[in-house]
Formats: C-alpha cells, sequence, structure tokens
C-alpha cells in the first residue's frame, strides 16, 4: 500500500469512514474507460480487484473491438446498461449479452477471450470487473456462464439487481470463489437506507446521475469507499440515478496483477506471458477473426 500523502489527488476525504477515489482514464478496444480499480492507495475491495466503467459512447457495428487476450487467476464480470456485446472465449463460447444479463468468465489456469460488435450501432454503456480467485480455485479449470435472469429486490425510490451474491436476503446464482457482492441499484429521486454487511469493506461506483451517501457527494468518474463496521449506508439523489455496489470480505492473499494476469507472484506472470507470447496452448484459440493481441513482457528482471 502507498503512503496516501503521495496519491492525495486521486482522492478526497468524505464523512467519517468514507474515501472517494477519482478514476483514471484507460482505452480498452475502441474505447476510453473510466478505470475506478485498481488506483493507487486502493488496490482491491474484498476480492474485487478491476472496474472498467465503460461509455456512455455510440459504437460503430466493431463494437468493443477488443481482440483476443489471456487471464489467470481471475473471474471477469460484465454488465451492460445499453447496447450488447458479443464474447467469444476458448472454451467455444459465443454470447451475446445485453442490459439485465450477466455474463462471468473464470480464467482460472489460464483462458482467453474477445470482446465483440454483434453488428449493433449505437450506445454502449457498461461495467466489467475482475475477481481475484482465492488460492483453492485459481488454478482449476477455466469456465464461462451467462445469466439471462438475475434476482431483484425492490426498494422505496428504486429497485436492485443482485449480480454476485447475497444482497437483502436475496441471492445471486452466479459462481461466486469468495465471499463478495455485487450489486446494480437503478435510483429514483428520493432517500433509501440500504443493509451492508459489516463484515464487509464495500465501494460505491456512480454510473449515471449522482448520489449523496452519508454526507458525501459521489459523481460519475468516482468511487465511494467504506471502512468496515458499517450494517448500512443511506444514498439521496435527486435524479435518475445508477450506482454499482460492490463488497467483501478483505482478500487476505498476496495479489500481483500485471495486464491481465492476476497472480502471487512475478514469477507466474512471466510464466503465463511467456506461453502466451509462444502461443503454448495453454491459453486455448478464440474463433475470432481479430488477431491475438500481443505485448511487451513484464519490466522486471526475475533472475
Amino acid at each position: 500500500m502507498t503512503d496516501p500523502s503521495h496519491h492525495a489527488e486521486h482522492q478526497r476525504l468524505g464523512s467519517a469512514g468514507i474515501t472517494v477515489i477519482e478514476s483514471a482514464l484507460s482505452r480498452v478496444g475502441e474505447i476510453t474507460v473510466r478505470r475506478t480499480l485498481p488506483r493507487r492507495g486502493r488496490r482491491m475491495i474484498g476480492a474485487w480487484c478491476f472496474i472498467d466503467h465503460m461509455g456512455p459512447v455510440d459504437v460503430g457495428e466493431e463494437g468493443l473491438g477488443v481482440a483476443p487476450h489471456p487471464h489467470i487467476g481471475l473471474q471477469t464480470v460484465t454488465w451492460l446498461l445499453a447496447g450488447e456485446v458479443l464474447h467469444r472465449d476458448s472454451l467455444g463460447s459465443e454470447q451475446v449479452i445485453v442490459p439485465g444479463q450477466l455474463n462471468l468468465m473464470t480464467a482460472g489456469r489460464g483462458v482467453s477471450h474477445s470482446e465483440e460488435g454483434t453488428g449493433y450501432r449505437g450506445e454502449i454503456h457498461g461495467v466489467q470487473l475482475w475477481v481475484a480467485q482465492p488460492d483453492r480455485t485459481r488454478n482449476g479449470k477455466p469456465a464461462f456462464e451467462h445469466h439471462a435472469e438475475l434476482p431483484q429486490v425492490d426498494l422505496n425510490s428504486g429497485s436492485a439487481t443482485v449480480l454476485i451474491g447475497e444482497f437483502a436476503g436475496v441471492e445471486s446464482p452466479a459462481r461466486r470463489d469468495s465471499d463478495h457482492v455485487g450489486v446494480d441499484l437503478d435510483l429514483r429521486s428520493g432517500t433509501l437506507t440500504i443493509p451492508v454487511r459489516p463484515e464487509h469493506e464495500h465501494g460505491l461506483v456512480v454510473l449515471s446521475g449522482s448520489v449523496h451517501v452519508d454526507g458525501t457527494d459521489v459523481e460519475p468518474g468516482s468511487m465511494a469507499t467504506f471502512d468496515l463496521g458499517r450494517d448500512e449506508l443511506t444514498i439521496a439523489t435527486n435524479e435518475l440515478t445508477r450506482v454499482l455496489l460492490v463488497g467483501g470480505v478483505p482478500f487476505d492473499e498476496e495479489v500481483r496483477m500485471w495486464w491481465n494476469y492476476v497472480a502471487r507472484t512475478r514469477e507466474e506472470i512471466v510464466i503465463a506471458h511467456r506461453e502466451w507470447t509462444e502461443d503454448s496452448g495453454r491459453f486455448g484459440r478464440v474463433k475470432s477473426q481479430l488477431p491475438r493481441i500481443l505485448v511487451n513482457p513484464p519490466p522486471w528482471n526475475t533472475q
């Protein structure tokens, strides 16, 4: 963890126990995204280790245009608010995702995938997240699942869709390898109090609109994070708003991330990247017309 004094420009303190972290802009395929995790001073929330907020942006037939690339040791979670995306992976999966549906891919010891256009032209808006797999599953078999419907919870001023884990007594059918939760809050103007688990750390990512949370303003491009020990959050909004709530028990295993790999040591990353570069077969093949993404090796020396 870096010294907070070195990343003050990336975050601000809200009311007691709340920190607001600014996203960084990054390029993914054909679009610019707001990268909320990882950031200096905040690498993870529970097992959540990566959050990209994409759009809203208009796209042509090429869609996201993210060519085949590898993963190890993580799960990808894709959730759309607008548009559609075609997922292809080395397991042979070909799955279009639209708003209200969830794609979850488990990398385990190694998988590759692409995110491509469907011919759809128009607005794309959504979020992709990574979940670090624990030691007991991170070297297991890769897998993919698609959920066309997810459970919802009625709220006084909106509704909640449970993507991963359990919220307000309702549980998602999606796989999870650790104790974590992800919820999409679709809110109208008003104030509501939502239950959260005190043993979880939490983050709120505003996807559209703006919210006032326990005395702190949060807008798109930033994430509010909350200390352990809370059992509820009070959220107020003056407009139609979409907010992503993520949380989980603090991840107690050391995590090293570089490019598309989540590992424990630099050596694991070096080996995985060499096998991807050499097309050893570890990551399979994606049936895509887009060329495999190749990048330079990690900038460190493991000798």
